[in-house]
């Protein structure tokens, strides 16, 4: 039986979760000195709604090692012998390097132990990584061999396609993605930045004018870039506004071919709290 978890920035919906028993090992988020674990004691809505009055800039860290630890030994006595981790990119936290701590432990108290352990380190962030969970999901339902799911998401993690782009720099400012200048240049010209993923760390890819034109971005890169034999499903993220994504979810639609499963789900408050109110984020598998 194999056993997928992850941590909580994949940022997959809890339907989603649940219907696939993917496990979660909690960041947690500083808020004015009090610590929350992501998805646990706090939820996106909530921090949203919260997020602009704060006065001082709220904090991430990443799972410990103890947390990654405990689910591998909840899977075990639930019967599962094939564990697979997917993790954030090890560019952006020390996500991955606290799970191939837990698994390090765990073999060392049991180093008899038949049970297999990979940890992935995505290369991805949010919905990035969330693709490649599901999709692995996907691929273990449908009867696929652990080693098979293992080789899929080393040889395709680079290829995740992440698009994101925020309503107000400031944010990206404050965790280091963009410099004043260019926050200050984008706002007088109202440009907004569209990042991506390269080695494992965030990138502005463009910048354009407008909501609009950010969408159509999106839909005419998907159209040049999208790999039809592995992008079976799209995920659209967002964080305050749904109904950008329901925008970008009906244009895709109706400007392109795809017949898959476009899932629309909200950034949780770990990733948003780098982004910021109105991010919009696409995820798929773009060709080699």
């Amino acid at each position: 039986m194999i056993k997928i978890m992850a941590d909580s920035t994949c940022d997959l919906s809890t339907e989603i979760l649940e219907l696939y028993d993917i496990s979660l090992a909690p960041l947690t988020i500083n808020i004015e000195g009090k610590i929350y674990k992501d998805r646990v004691d706090i939820e996106p809505d909530y921090f949203y709604g919260i997020m602009e009055a704060l006065p001082e800039f709220p904090t991430t860290g990443m799972p410990s090692p103890a947390e990654y630890l405990q689910i591998i030994k909840d899977a075990i006595k639930d019967g599962y012998n094939e564990i697979l981790c997917i993790c954030m990119s090890s560019g952006t936290s020390g996500s991955y390097q606290s799970a191939e701590l837990a698994k390090s432990y765990f073999y060392e108290e049991s180093p008899d132990s038949s049970v297999k352990i990979h940890i992935v380190d995505s290369k991805c962030m949010s919905h990035g990584s969330g693709w490649l969970i599901m999709k692995s999901a996907l691929m273990r339902e449908r009867g696929a061999s652990f080693e098979e799911i293992v080789k899929f998401n080393e040889e395709y993690k680079v290829n995740v396609k992440h698009f994101l782009s925020v309503d107000d720099l400031d944010h990206l400012i404050k965790s280091g993605r963009l410099t004043n200048a260019s926050a200050i240049i984008g706002k007088i010209l109202m440009l907004k930045p569209i990042m991506t993923m390269k080695a494992g760390k965030g990138a502005i890819v463009a910048k354009v004018r407008g909501l609009k034109r950010v969408l159509q971005h999106y839909v005419d890169e998907f159209i040049k870039r999208n790999n039809k034999e592995i992008t079976e499903f799209i995920i659209i993220g967002y964080t305050s506004d749904i109904k950008v994504a329901e925008n970008l979810k009906v244009k895709i639609e109706k400007e392109t071919d795809f017949s898959g499963d476009i899932h629309i789900m909200q950034m949780g408050v770990s990733v948003g709290t780098h982004v910021g109110l109105g991010a919009i984020s696409m995820f798929f598998v773009e060709k080699r």
